[in-house]
């Protein structure tokens, strides 16, 4: 539980440090000039990748209920994030892990989709199944009355009406 505590936490630093990273593997590594016109590309798109793949795996209400992420998450997010470190080294396969984290930027976007979506509808589906087992025993409040017939207040259908009458001679006043 600590290390995918610990990753819930990374994954929003890595939004600022990994593009940080690109830069500071550039000015270390790098030896192209033209490496800087992609790097004025590369990095804003680092940056809001990493920002919008955070947001969507902590949207997720597991996630945001257990403050962790799931070790799935963390076997892609963290491919992903090593393929970026892999890349700020700017070598000779340089490029290739460049593609290589694109390629895991769009795999990462999709999972992130893919596992919100399922994990919602999994909780309707369980929401459901639970209002129509209320309603199937007539529970109050579960929109049913569990004999066919219509809906009962959770007081038990008693219904107050509260009428006021006037006399002819106060309505003029």
């Amino acid at each position: 539980m600590l290390i995918r505590r610990g990753f819930y936490r990374w994954q929003f630093a890595a939004a600022i440090v990994l593009p940080v990273w690109l830069l500071i593997g550039y000015a270390m590594f790098g030896d192209s000039g033209w490496g800087v016109i992609g790097l004025m590309f590369a990095t804003p798109i680092a940056f809001i990748t990493l920002g919008v793949v955070a947001l969507i795996v902590a949207a997720r209400p597991d996630v945001r209920r257990d403050r962790a992420v799931d070790w799935a998450d963390v076997a892609v997010l963290g491919v992903w994030h090593l393929l970026i470190i892999a890349a700020g080294f700017y070598g000779d396969t340089g490029i290739t892990f460049a593609i290589l984290a694109m390629v895991g930027a769009i795999g990462a976007f999709w999972y992130a989709v893919w596992r919100l979506l399922r994990d919602g509808a999994r909780r309707v589906r369980a929401t459901i199944a639970e209002y129509e087992r209320l309603a199937a025993t007539g529970a109050p409040g579960a929109g049913a009355s569990g004999d066919g017939g219509t809906d009962r207040a959770a007081d038990g259908g008693e219904v107050i009406v509260i009428r006021e009458e006037r006399r002819w001679e106060e309505r003029r006043d």
